[in-house]
């Protein structure tokens, strides 16, 4: 069973930067599809970051491309989401994912992931 635990959420002045951190442990496959999806209040969760263990192109949503990174750290299995040059429309709850995949086959929809984080608050002041 995959366990995720996110921290370094808080706030942050529009134009400021934040790193998110997801510490993972249970995983057994080879393979996952990882990445973080967000939830801004009365909205639909949206994927963020997307990657896939085995290499690949990194998806990301068109809101955050050029501004948020995505990376892992595998000896310390460790996920992270540097967001830069942040927005008041980055306010949400963001949520780490993962989901076991032996192709590089990552949906960015929320049912394409059985594995999700409790969720860990940004809010950006305008």
């Amino acid at each position: 069973q995959v366990q995720l635990v996110e921290s370094g959420g808080g706030s942050v002045q529009a134009g400021g930067s934040l790193r998110l951190s997801c510490a993972g442990s249970g995983y057994t496959a080879s393979n996952y599809c990882m990445g973080w999806f967000r939830q801004a209040p009365g909205k639909e969760r949206e994927a963020v970051a997307i990657i896939w263990t085995g290499g690949g192109p990194t998806y990301y949503g068109d809101s955050v491309k050029g501004r948020f990174t995505i990376s892992r750290d595998n000896a310390k299995n460790t996920l992270y989401l540097q967001m830069n040059f942040t927005e008041a429309d980055d306010t949400a709850v963001y949520y780490c994912v993962a989901h076991p995949r032996v192709v590089e086959y990552c949906p960015p929809i929320p049912g394409a992931f059985d594995y999700w984080g409790q969720g860990t608050q940004v809010t950006v002041s305008s």
